[in-house]
């Protein structure tokens, strides 16, 4: 059982590595263009967690589906599944895209960005949110192929996308310049767009990445959506939808509250955005072994549960918990002793510095507290149990992180040392509650 966990989990990890070292790019190349520009694209970041991850729960549903039709070897329903998919891929992309582009320039107002800079921001997230189909494919198709055990696809992808980014942020942020290579000497094109260059880079890549992943869905073997028919079924969307939604308003409610959360560092002014923004992208990569090993755990614990092996249920929790735990405390420390150096990588200013180092620092202890509450809510989406992780989190969001922010940021003053600790008290409190729910048994279906 280790070597299938391992086998699903590491090219989820990997893809996001990949993804993550792109942040860190973006965050640096942008960052050396100075603390406004950095302001700029990270006041809105927090407004991608709410899209992404309300369409991401969309994806969950049929995962569950998927997963779990494939572990009762019922191939034909999960076949109309993934057409369903592509059906709430089109309206879901072609929604969102409407929303985002009609409230571009509102968005900044709304986060409270410095008005020096909101015309910046609000054509950067103009820019970036044109291609939302692709990137509405890129998700829920990517949790499509991983309901299939295929998690090399996706990941696979994830290189090129990258890939087109890194190399577009090259061409379209700098000017032209000289580039000297050992004793070489030669001139580099380059748009000197500034913020805007990466986010028409991000653009193209996240199209690239969207028709990749369509072309590999309708493709596989196993899951293609060829033949099937394109019209609501709603024997299929009831159960998709009834593990999704409570999901979806989990997720579209605590991203609602990192908007909230992000709207109160920006008032704290361009040095707390910054530190927060950097802080948020270095703080990233350490949850990558968390978030690779939930989505194993989802994808196996719907096996388990479509084939009714009790037996193996109950080991899946066994074997990941203790995995997970040992991962995160392994992150966690390296977090805490490479946070100053990670933040000199994308600024030179040493009050972000301090500021983003001292709140890493801080969130690096419980990170090993939050891999639990991860693991646990995987097992239990994979189920298609998410009505209590739905209730579990907005708790602990709103009032615990948002209330605790409110009162700390905006009537005490306080800075984002305690804006931080408000978010650590969010992550402990889900860390109790998930294991009383473990403990219980609440998680298991199949429990006697």
């Amino acid at each position: 059982m280790l070597i299938t966990i391992l086998a699903l989990a590491w090219p989820t990890m990997l893809e996001q590595l990949m993804q993550t070292a792109v942040q860190y790019i973006d965050t640096a190349m942008v960052g050396s263009l100075g603390t406004q520009a950095t302001a700029a694209v990270g006041s809105t970041g927090t407004v991608n967690w709410l899209i992404g991850s309300t369409i991401s729960a969309v994806g969950v549903g049929f995962l569950s589906y998927i997963s779990k039709a494939l572990g009762a070897d019922r191939q034909a329903a999960a076949k109309r599944a993934v057409s369903q998919a592509v059906l709430a891929t089109f309206i879901l992309g072609i929604f969102f895209t409407i929303v985002t582009v009609s409230l571009s320039g509102m968005v900044p107002v709304w986060m409270q960005v410095d008005p020096a800079i909101r015309e910046m921001a609000s054509r950067y997230f103009l820019i970036l949110y044109l291609p939302m189909l692709p990137r509405t494919a890129s998700i829920i198709f990517g949790t499509v192929l991983r309901s299939a055990g295929d998690t090399k696809s996706p990941m696979k992808i994830g290189l090129v996308v990258n890939l087109v980014n890194i190399i577009l942020n090259l061409l379209l942020i700098y000017p032209v310049r000289e580039v000297s290579l050992f004793s070489l000497h030669f001139t580099v094109w380059g748009a000197g767009l500034g913020v805007l260059g990466a986010a028409a880079a991000s653009a193209a890549a996240f199209t690239t990445g969207g028709i990749c992943i369509t072309c590999v869905l309708w493709m596989h073997p196993l899951v293609s959506p060829r033949g099937q028919k394109f019209t609501p079924d709603m024997q299929i969307l009831k159960p998709c939808m009834k593990v999704a939604l409570p999901n979806m308003l989990q997720r579209f409610a605590t991203s609602l509250g990192y908007v909230a959360f992000a709207a109160m560092i920006n008032s704290l002014g361009e040095a707390s955005t910054a530190a927060h923004t950097i802080a948020n992208t270095v703080e990233s990569a350490f949850y990558i072994p968390g978030y690779g090993m939930q989505t194993a755990a989802a994808t196996l614990a719907g096996n388990a549960y479509g084939a009714n092996d009790k037996e193996r249920m109950k080991s899946l929790a066994a074997m990941f918990i203790p995995l997970e735990t040992v991962l995160m405390i392994v992150s966690g420390t390296c977090l805490f002793l490479a946070a100053p150096v990670l933040m000199r990588i994308f600024s030179v200013n040493d009050t972000v510095i301090h500021l983003g180092a001292s709140v890493l620092r801080m969130v690096a202890v419980s990170e090993p507290f939050y891999g639990f509450s991860i693991i646990v809510e995987g097992l239990m989406m994979g189920v298609g149990r998410t009505k209590a992780p739905f209730v579990y989190n907005i708790i602990g969001m709103w009032l615990i992180r948002i209330v605790g922010t409110f009162i700390c940021t905006q009537l005490l003053g306080l800075g984002l040392i305690f804006a931080w600790a408000c978010m650590i008290a969010h992550n402990l409190l889900l860390f109790v509650l998930f294991l009383i729910c473990y403990v219980r048994g609440v998680w298991n279906p199949l429990q006697a």
